[in-house]
């Protein structure tokens, strides 16, 4: 498959993105874990403003990016392609790296006492029905297999809707996207929802779906040029990018508990916000024309470095912590990027160490 340029450069952007956001879990966790877990505190308002500019305005956009480079590419499947074949091409590369490290992320802290062997085995247990407890950020491969696996459902409607029939479609997913506000201040069950019945009514139209035919209108249906496609994703963006680190920063009181989900209350990745900043970033990146070798090279090592980083993130945050997350070692401002750099640093030259290893793409893709 040929490369395209900007596909790379989201592919190095968002999985840096990634990191900035887990950094930024540092400055707001109530426990010393390092990553957000169901209640959160604020220590000051410089975390507040910085963790809601980092992690809301800044990253919010990475998950969904890779959502949609993935339908960018692989959405419809190639003329001839079975969805046998297409699941084993796909699978085959996603599913050994991801396995392994669900062990490794089981098994390695046992090393230098980052868990008890209680802990593992019960991690060990839970394995076949999700991630293990140190891994938190494995839970992203769950929705991509559920991407995979539909690709081949909707790739014959896809090859044949016309631009408004997949307008139609965005438009319900667009709707969807408000169910995680509607839950939140409204009613815990909706059109539908009911202890007996978790399906609303447009739960076939939510979801990653919604990002998947978005990628496939965008790259079929929206011939914009070059200038149109930076004002409006200008726009797109830094609207969308404001609102989510605004509705972040209205919530964490500091020094106040708060239950994590009701401070990322607009945090979720399929929320109307955070599609549109998606929906702006993709456009914006789409402009770029080419790419060095070195963002074609850590575009080839992304995912790896997106399975081993957090074996990194944890050591370098609390190193440069020291501690104290209301007054760590440089000020907060530049501790977040700094523990994301590092990270983003180690987790690349570990990553191509271990390309370099015959058969590495079971390990790293």
């Amino acid at each position: 498959m040929k490369r395209i340029a900007f596909i790379d450069w989201i592919r190095v952007v968002a999985c840096f993105m990634v990191m900035l956001v887990h950094a930024s879990e540092n400055f707001y966790a109530a426990d010393s874990s390092g990553l957000a877990g169901n209640v959160s505190m604020l220590a000051n308002e410089s975390n507040r403003f910085w963790v809601a500019f980092y992690d809301g305005f800044v990253s919010r956009v990475a998950v969904p990016l890779f959502m949609i480079v993935s339908a960018f590419l692989l959405v419809p499947l190639k003329p001839g392609q079975t969805m046998t074949g297409f699941y084993k091409r796909r699978f085959g590369r996603i599913l050994p790296p991801f396995i392994c490290f669900m062990l490794l992320y089981t098994f390695l802290p046992l090393l230098w006492g980052g868990m008890t062997w209680e802990q593992s085995l019960a991690d060990l247990k839970m394995l076949p029905f999700n991630f293990p407890s140190m891994a938190g950020h494995l839970w992203f491969m769950y929705p991509l297999i559920s991407l995979y696996l539909i690709i081949p459902v909707v790739s014959p409607w896809l090859e044949k809707a016309t631009a408004k029939e997949e307008l139609v479609f965005l438009g319900l997913f667009l709707i969807s996207t408000f169910i995680p506000w509607l839950h939140r201040f409204v009613s815990a069950e909706l059109w539908g929802e009911c202890f007996w019945n978790g399906f609303s009514a447009l739960w076939y139209c939510s979801g990653y779906l919604g990002y998947l035919v978005l990628a496939h209108f965008i790259r079929n249906h929206l011939d914009w040029d070059r200038k149109k496609k930076l004002i409006v994703g200008s726009v797109c963006f830094l609207a969308g990018a404001t609102f989510t680190a605004w509705s972040f920063w209205w919530k964490g009181v500091p020094g106040q508990v708060i239950e994590t989900p009701m401070l990322e209350w607009s945090w979720e990745f399929c929320t109307p916000n955070i599609l549109l900043a998606t929906f702006g970033a993709f456009l914006l990146f789409s402009c770029i024309q080419g790419a060095p070798g070195l963002i074609t090279g850590l575009s080839k090592l992304s995912f790896g470095m997106y399975l081993v980083h957090l074996f990194f993130l944890g050591p370098i945050a609390r190193w440069i912590i020291a501690g104290d997350v209301a007054n760590p070692s440089i000020p907060v401002g530049l501790a977040i990027p700094a523990i994301a750099a590092l990270t983003f640093l180690c987790s690349a030259v570990t990553t191509k160490i271990i390309s370099l290893i015959p058969g590495s793409r079971y390990l790293v893709g």
